[in-house]
């Protein structure tokens, strides 16, 4: 669609910037792009973007964006994220610091893994096969963070929810962090809208940590032969329907290949769109508006995606 000047204008006053600089110094910038954070490469700019290192100062920025009415985004790993060329209004955090930590111990022959929301769900899934977490080779090869996956409830065989004991998070109302009970379901859970999950406890059966390694480094192998995962992409774009894979409708319409700018439905995998050189916001979205017309029009299976479009679309 196209964007009118008052959606690509910055929503903040300078008071805002002042204030946001006064608390977190130089890990605040303004008007700044989000492409590299991002696992498309594809992105505007943002308002402001901010690295947040504590609790506190979380607190602190979710406190003064509900008292000023500032609009908001936790940015993780930008891996299940399309961020449109017109950017985003508003501040986006990212969280690193205290929230990037991984602690791995052992009780009554189970692993138990406490992990900031910000930590790699790749240096966790390593850290517990090292203990000999059974099953976490079900959640090898997730390209997210710990506070993302478990608000899409990734997974493959078995879902990150399966294995959560705790979490905690904040919000704007509450700010200090805090413990919620959380349902899952597939690629969603009951996490409200400005929860800001800031750590996750994991209990996995503890078993031999050979033949845990073992088994999750066969799946990685096999992800890698069947995924594109050295191209700029996002994972899957669609939810499987039930009883069947996204991928097998979109190859079955001839999709595989399909290109918009630079933007290319995978030849390797037809769930995926690579980021071919520079593409749009608007390429990828046209190819997942068209891959899922053509599914629909050929099997009547209306696609669910996966990714979420974020931001400001413009036409060019």
């Amino acid at each position: 669609m196209s964007a009118s000047s008052a959606q690509l204008k910055s929503v903040l006053e300078p008071q805002d910037c002042d204030e946001l600089t006064r608390v977190l110094g130089e890990r605040v910038c303004f008007d700044h792009p989000l492409a590299d954070y991002t696992s498309w490469k594809i992105g505007g700019p943002a308002d402001a973007f901010a690295t947040i290192h504590t609790e506190h100062e979380l607190a602190q920025t979710l406190r003064y964006c509900d008292r000023r009415s500032i609009p908001w985004f936790v940015l993780g790993s930008g891996s299940n994220l399309l961020v449109g060329d017109g950017g985003m209004r508003g501040i986006v955090f990212r969280l690193a610091g205290e929230f990037s930590t991984i602690d791995v111990l052992t009780e009554d022959n189970r692993v138990i893994v406490r992990a900031g929301a910000s930590a790699g769900m790749a240096a966790m899934t390593a850290r517990a096969a090292t203990a000999g977490a059974y099953s976490i080779s079900s959640l090898a090869g997730i390209p997210g963070s710990v506070g993302g996956s478990l608000r899409m409830n990734a997974g493959t065989d078995r879902e990150v929810g399966d294995f959560v004991r705790s979490v905690r998070i904040q919000s704007p109302r509450r700010a200090e962090p805090h413990a919620v009970d959380v349902r899952y379901f597939y690629r969603h859970t009951s996490l409200a809208r400005d929860a800001v999950v800031v750590s996750v406890e994991f209990s996995f059966e503890q078993a031999n940590a050979n033949d845990v390694r073992q088994e999750m480094q066969a799946r990685l192998i096999r992800r890698k032969n069947t995924q594109p995962i050295a191209m700029p992409n996002a994972g899957s774009c669609f939810r499987n329907p039930e009883g069947e894979k996204a991928a097998r409708l979109i190859e079955a319409v001839g999709a595989k290949g399909w290109r918009e700018g630079d933007a290319q439905i995978s030849e390797l995998h037809a769930n995926f769109i690579n980021n071919c050189g520079q593409a749009s916001a608007r390429d990828v979205a046209t190819l997942l508006a068209r891959a899922r017309r053509a599914v629909y029009e050929r099997f009547g299976v209306k696609l669910q995606p996966e990714v979420h479009l974020v931001g400001v679309f413009i036409d060019a």
